[in-house]
């Protein structure tokens, strides 16, 4: 290929057939010389065609109807089956209605955890496919899973609603072992398969795991094992069943058992129980002795109360209709069989923790019998920094592992009180993540699931995916405002892919998506012509021209946990400031999404739409005196963020954000939406020094005060453990650590183009240009792009500025220095001073 690209190049050979393994190499001319070829590298199809299966969906039998949720027990399925010949490839491609765990032969397959993973499953049902070449024998086999409820019928979300996508768990797996001679043998699940209710007696991701070890059945995924008491299968066709077009693979890493954290100390209460710290709040479960005849209850929780014990009462959830609290679940239990030396490890929950109350050991534990496995999306570690300040480092330190504790399959917006994919959240976070990790995938795979949920008249749920699905907008306007429709939220369809294309240069994910965005901005803008907030309506009967750009009506989750805000205003309040602000950033980017891939008609028309929004903004909430209204830190950020003040009136609008923050004694105001853009704000418009205090603030509101506190993890609200002690709604909540990405692109300087295009995107073309302040006296930082790795290292030492910049090959990159020097780097490393 005759091109001067090197990332995402598209693939032109032959297209792919079911199960085909295609092996390729690179190599590349330059005008510098030509490269050796690569080592080989391959990928492989799966089932691509209907006619590939000869599987069936089955059905567990569960004895009648099934128990209420959260009481449900596994169960595992098996079929015996026989291979005539020696086996030199294998595969096996597995999903389910539910979480499934595979075994052959008496080995569990593979590595990965809650399989299939959380997808829209109306329309998304993803498919795992295993090497399982070394399990399958000549002769004799078993193929065995374990299904349990998962995110498919399980008790999801805040207000722990079950039975969201189905009523009953299923399977469906297909093995496919060829031979020497070129014959395959294929066994699939169909109605000679049989089901026996697992030792995991109840098994719920928001509830927890029960399991009774004298009910485990040794044997029962190998050859040889007498099921003939087993329940037959059923075999089902109808509803979701028939529809299989939804099964696809996954563009994200897989979720597995990442880390694991040796407990930090064990503790005794006067009550008998004992208190396990891991030190660290984390995502997923632990691993447990169990002293022989003992029945364990494991309750895990993020704090303790002022007596020292595991509290959960900041974590509760709410019923759907009466708002009365429900229990915070994240409570496992487990009875003994009386044997020595057994182990708990729970596979079919995850929690959001750091501390475990155990009781009923009789024993003293000690902090060996408790492990701390850490289970997430297996991401590729990509950006670090580190500077002078320790509290700083500390700050960089728990952001990543919030990120850590909320990527689990989807970005979540908590690990333990809702688990939620909320749009709003990834939307303000993903420039963050995407110095953290390498989140293309991860953020293509809930895109999709983001688009099969879109409304009809283009509204998007608060979350994604989401249980009610494309059904719900169809129910009442008064139950439905609070979960679709709002700004911010549904921007995310938006500005989540621009931000895969700025960082990753994936143009394919904004032709993919756009469909999705024009309809969104068409519901918003439509909302803004047809509605008015009440207040609005009352203090001016007839409407002013430019409301017909104005979108204020409607719920919407605004700044969210904005210092000061009353919490019982949110849901009738005028958000036109906040909503109008995004119609305009969306409507503005889709018009340039739209020129990227060559709808230039409609990158027309949304640059008009952007245009007068703008306006209507500026007419609206621009006083004559060029005061903002509301008059708050947020709409300032947001304003200078978005530029929709006038570049003449920036200074002073700069000026007006830097009053207040000095009204609130040098603390920030700001909540969800425009904390991400504090401190850049303040440092681009020339008042650094006050984004330093902010950052080094440790007095409440402000991030330092999490680590006097000793948070492991961002807390939801800024006074997530308040001066007493006392625990305040979630403790792992990313979106407030958002302010590390000031770290990378600020202090450290890495900075991707603003308005990419396909010259520059991806950091083909970027900036380092490090601030430094706040007493720093070195910070580095440290970035694998698409291209290649990025460092920027400064050290100021006697007086003197000292920096050395990597560029990566294939890029060039702006350097400015703090005096005001700029220079043109090429590849390679370089030293300034």
């Amino acid at each position: 290929m005759d091109s001067d690209q090197s990332v995402l190049v598209p693939y032109a050979g032959p297209a792919t057939r079911s199960g085909e393994r295609v092996v390729w190499q690179v190599k590349v001319w330059t005008d510098q010389g030509e490269s050796e070829w690569s080592a080989p590298s391959s990928w492989e199809a799966g089932l691509l065609e209907r006619n590939d299966w000869v599987a069936q969906w089955i059905e567990p039998d569960e004895g009648g109807a099934p128990l209420p949720a959260g009481q449900r027990p596994a169960y595992l399925l098996r079929r015996d089956f026989t291979v005539p010949s020696p086996v030199v490839l294998a595969r096996l491609y597995a999903t389910a209605h539910g979480i499934y765990e595979a075994f052959l032969n008496g080995c569990r397959v593979g590595d990965l955890e809650l399989t299939p993973g959380y997808t829209a499953y109306r329309d998304r049902l993803q498919v795992q496919t295993y090497d399982v070449t070394d399990l399958v024998a000549e002769g004799a086999n078993t193929l065995g899973t374990v299904l349990s409820d998962g995110w498919f019928r399980g008790r999801a979300g805040a207000m722990r609603i079950a039975d969201s996508f189905g009523e009953h768990t299923a399977l469906l797996c297909q093995l496919h072992a060829v031979h020497d001679d070129g014959s395959v043998t294929v066994i699939g699940t169909d109605g000679s398969w049989t089901t026996y209710a697992a030792e995991i007696r109840a098994a719920d991701l928001m509830d927890g795991e029960s399991h009774d070890l004298r009910r485990r059945v040794p044997g029962w995924s190998a050859p040889e094992f007498d099921a003939s008491s087993w329940a037959k299968a059923t075999v089902v066709t109808e509803g979701l069943y028939g529809e299989w077009a939804r099964l696809t693979d996954s563009p994200a890493p897989p979720v597995r058992r990442v880390e694991e954290l040796r407990a930090a100390s064990v503790r005794m209460l006067e009550t008998g129980a004992q208190i396990v710290d891991l030190g660290q709040n984390i995502n997923g479960w632990v691993r447990a002795a169990v002293p022989a005849g003992d029945e364990l209850t494991l309750t895990h929780g993020e704090a303790l109360g002022v007596d020292g014990d595991v509290t959960t009462d900041h974590l509760r959830g709410q019923e759907f209709l009466t708002a009365e609290p429900l229990p915070a679940g994240q409570v496992d239990r487990v009875v003994s069989a009386g044997g020595d030396d057994e182990v708990f490890e729970p596979r079919h929950t995850t929690h959001g923790f750091r501390y475990v109350r155990v009781e009923g050991a009789q024993r003293a534990l000690a902090t060996d019998d408790v492990t701390g496995v850490v289970v997430h999306t297996d991401l590729r570690r990509t950006g670090h920094f580190a500077c002078s300040d320790d509290r700083i480092n500390r700050l960089h330190d728990i952001a990543v592992w919030s990120f850590r504790g909320n990527a689990c399959d989807i970005p979540t917006d908590c690990p333990q009180r809702e688990r939620a994919g909320w749009t709003g959240d990834w939307m303000l976070y993903i420039p963050t993540a995407a110095f953290l990790y390498d989140v293309a995938g991860f953020s293509v795979k809930w895109l999709r699931d983001l688009a099969a949920d879109q409304w009809d008249d283009g509204c998007l749920s608060n979350f994604a995916p989401d249980p009610g699905g494309r059904a719900v907008q169809h129910l009442p306007a008064e139950i439905l405002e609070m979960f679709a429709g709002s700004s911010a939220w549904g921007d995310a369809s938006v500005i989540v892919p621009w931000e895969l294309y700025r960082v990753y240069g994936d143009l394919d994910a904004l032709i993919e998506f756009r469909p999705m965005m024009v309809r969104w901005v068409g519901f918003a803008a439509e909302r803004a012509r047809t509605r008015r907030h009440p207040d609005r309506a009352a203090a001016r009967p007839a409407p002013a021209p430019h409301e017909q750009f104005l979108w204020d009506a409607g719920f919407h989750w605004g700044e969210w946990t904005e210092p000061g805000a009353v919490d019982d205003d949110f849901r009738t309040a005028d958000q036109g400031a906040v909503a109008t602000a995004y119609l305009y950033r969306s409507a503005s980017l889709l018009a340039r999404i739209s020129e990227l891939t060559g709808h230039h008609q409609d990158a027309e028309r949304f640059q008009l739409l952007a245009d007068n929004v703008l306006a209507a903004w500026r007419a609206e909430f621009i006083t004559a005196d060029g005061t903002l209204t509301p008059h708050t830190q947020a709409t300032y950020v947001r304003a200078l963020a978005f530029e929709l003040v006038p570049e003449s009136q920036r200074a002073a609008a700069a000026d007006r954000l830097v009053g207040l923050i000095r009204e609130a004694g040098t603390h920030l105001g700001t909540g969800f939406l425009a904390t991400p853009y504090l401190l850049p704000v303040l440092a681009d418009a020339g008042r650094l020094d006050v984004a330093y205090e902010l950052l080094f603030q440790d007095t409440e509101p402000s991030w330092l005060t999490m680590i006097n506190r000793g948070a492991t993890t961002i807390w939801e609200d800024w006074n997530g453990i308040d001066e007493n002690g006392r625990p305040h709604a979630s403790l792992n909540h990313y979106s407030k650590g958002a302010v590390i990405s000031f770290l990378h692109t600020r202090i450290a300087g890495i900075r991707p183009p603003a308005d990419p295009d396909p010259h520059t995107a991806g950091y083909r073309r970027f900036q380092i240009a490090p601030t430094p302040g706040g007493g720093l006296t070195w910070a580095e930082a440290q970035f694998d792009s698409p291209y290649g790795t990025i460092t920027s290292a400064w050290r100021i030492e006697d007086g003197r500025f000292a920096l050395t910049v990597t560029v990566p090959p294939g890029t060039e990159a702006e350097v400015a220095l703090p005096d005001g020097r700029t220079f043109l780097a090429t590849p390679g490393t370089h030293h300034y001073g």
